[in-house]
């Protein structure tokens, strides 16, 4: 009785890059044909994930624009009602934080992508993993989510 993990004879199925095949003739060792063309497919996941990064590091940086310019917002709107201007809150260095964790996701997304497609091309097995880049910008949102709502219910 074969063990389940072992192939029917003359069953050819794909581990990697290498195709291995059951041959009854040559009894129960397995043949290695030479490396085969990588699935592409496997290649537009990689650059699908890509993508999503990249589309993430601009909204942060996109947002931190936005945050960082609404201090200036209310300095005009003050100045047009001929009120006091509001005390120069975080909301400056908060955006420009948000802006360079854009830059650096950025960054750190096409260093990992260069990386995964280098593996992929050698033929080294890619076992999907958490990122620690996911990991810690999920961790630094549940952060500033936290202290919004720390801020915004003390304020009130």
């Amino acid at each position: 009785m074969r063990p389940t993990s072992v192939p029917a004879a003359g069953q050819i199925f794909r581990a990697g890059h290498l195709a291995v095949r059951q041959d009854v003739r040559m009894g129960d060792e397995p043949l290695r044909s030479a490396p085969s063309e990588p699935d592409p497919r496997v290649y537009f996941a990689a650059e699908r994930t890509f993508l999503a990064w990249i589309r993430t590091g601009l909204a942060l940086m996109g947002f931190g624009f936005v945050v960082a310019r609404f201090g200036l917002f209310l300095h005009e709107i003050a100045a047009v009602q001929g009120g006091p201007p509001p005390p120069a809150g975080f909301s400056r260095w908060f955006g420009i934080g948000l802006i360079g964790l854009g830059v650096l996701l950025t960054a750190a997304s096409t260093a990992r992508h260069l990386s995964t497609v280098r593996r992929l091309n050698r033929g080294e097995p890619f076992v999907g993993r958490p990122t620690w880049l996911g990991v810690s910008i999920a961790l630094l949102l549940v952060v500033v989510g936290v202290s919004l709502v720390v801020n915004l219910v003390t304020a009130a």
